[in-house]
């Protein structure tokens, strides 16, 4: 993708586009973020690029189009598109029950309502299956979501975190050991639930999932930044990644060169937010979810299989399944569909956007999504945890909206 000579050229104001800059620049002048960049894309064709501050405040070294990023579970996306590509051929069906490829959840329990301990379970009214992990009403959760599973995670390491050796399969049987925390199907909820779709890839496929995103997604699409950790010769345009003080100044929370995303043998791979990216390789990746499964010459999905992953699989919004806030953004008005949101009534969630709209974000205060009706991709991309502590999200919907003009 190529910049145009005028964003008025694909239905942008270059005078309200402009508006982005200063609102990057407040975040990264106020000492909030170290560094932050915007991308907008149109019909195909990038209308704004633009970065500022440091991807390393400490080293003094610049943000570049080419910073290396941790995406969080912005690799839930692709982790997901992993999936239905088994699904379009012919591998597996939604509905199968996760213990046809993964025994061990075939005699998972499940938390009764207002269980203090994990011994308090019931049997799964239905069959665990592969649509509740790709819409996130499997029961699975994370340990910081807290309740006695969260902690019991916790206390019980259940984490796919890329210092964790041994690979996937190791991890996910010592999850199988834990109960539910609801009924499948009943609520949503975040959870590690797209790292057990990272193993049923590896399962169906036949391959680790590294070498399966490599092979059928970054080597197609020309992502050769992209993948599970940071290699040595890298680490250089590795960012820093930072954490809010009380006072909302920033504070380093993990150095280039010591972090946990450097890349050596046996780290797991998780397909939950393991991976590490460049600006300008997730743009190929949202592009190819904008052009339906396409990107140049490469066809990853067809078109109606991204149609179809894009629609609400959920009997209402996301509120209505128990989760009206999530980070710093409402859900009234929002569905999920096969590894993204879904925005279903743009005023109800009070958030510039259009019906069918889709996309996610990740724990460092990253986000993109794809807009249908706009025929439009967005993305941002900062390095703060966690990613609720600013109102980034809302402020770009409305900065990026409101500068369209046709």
């Amino acid at each position: 993708m190529e910049a145009i000579r005028s964003p008025e050229q694909v239905g942008f104001s270059s005078q309200r586009l402009a508006r982005i800059r200063p609102w990057m620049d407040g975040y990264v002048n106020a000492g909030k973020l170290p560094g932050a960049m915007t991308v907008i894309a149109r019909h195909g064709q990038i209308a704004y690029a633009d970065w500022t501050g440091k991807r390393d405040v400490e080293a003094d070294r610049p943000w570049e189009a080419d910073t290396l990023l941790r995406i969080y579970s912005m690799s839930k996306p692709i982790c997901s598109v992993a999936l239905m590509m088994l699904f379009e051929e012919g591998r597996f069906h939604l509905d199968d029950p996760v213990a046809r490829f993964l025994p061990e959840f075939a005699d998972v329990k499940v938390l009764v309502k207002g269980a203090t301990a994990l011994d308090q379970v019931e049997d799964c009214r239905e069959p665990l299956t592969v649509h509740h992990l790709l819409t996130h009403t499997s029961g699975f959760t994370y340990g910081f979501n807290g309740g006695v599973l969260g902690d019991a995670y916790t206390a019980g390491k259940i984490d796919f975190g890329p210092k964790r050796g041994g690979g996937l399969a190791p991890m996910v049987k010592e999850l199988a050991k834990y109960p539910l925390a609801f009924q499948p199907g009943s609520r949503w909820n975040y959870g590690v639930s797209t790292d057990v779709v990272g193993r049923l890839v590896e399962v169906i496929s036949g391959q680790s999932l590294d070498a399966f995103l490599t092979s059928r997604i970054f080597e197609p699409l020309g992502m050769s930044e992209t993948g599970f950790g940071v290699p040595e010769d890298k680490v250089d345009r590795f960012a820093a990644l930072y954490t809010p003080n009380e006072d909302n100044s920033m504070k380093l929370l993990e150095k280039p060169d010591q972090s946990v995303f450097l890349r050596r043998d046996g780290m797991t791979f998780s397909g939950g937010g393991g991976l590490i990216s460049t600006a300008v390789d997730y743009l190929k990746f949202v592009e190819m979810l904008r052009c339906k499964g396409r990107f140049g010459e490469e066809r990853l999905l067809g078109p109606r299989t991204v149609d179809f992953m894009a629609s609400n699989h959920l009997p209402g919004d996301l509120a209505s399944m128990g989760q009206p806030v999530f980070s710093e953004v409402s859900f009234a008005g929002v569905g999920f569909g096969l590894g993204f949101s879904v925005t279903l009534n743009p005023a109800i969630s009070q958030n510039m956007g259009s019906v069918g709209d889709h996309g996610w974000g990740g724990m460092a205060s990253t986000a993109f999504w794809v807009d249908p009706v706009e025929d439009m991709v967005v993305m941002y991309m900062t390095q703060l945890v966690p990613s609720s502590h600013y109102p980034i999200r809302k402020e770009l919907r409305a900065l990026v909206h409101q500068a369209l003009i046709d």
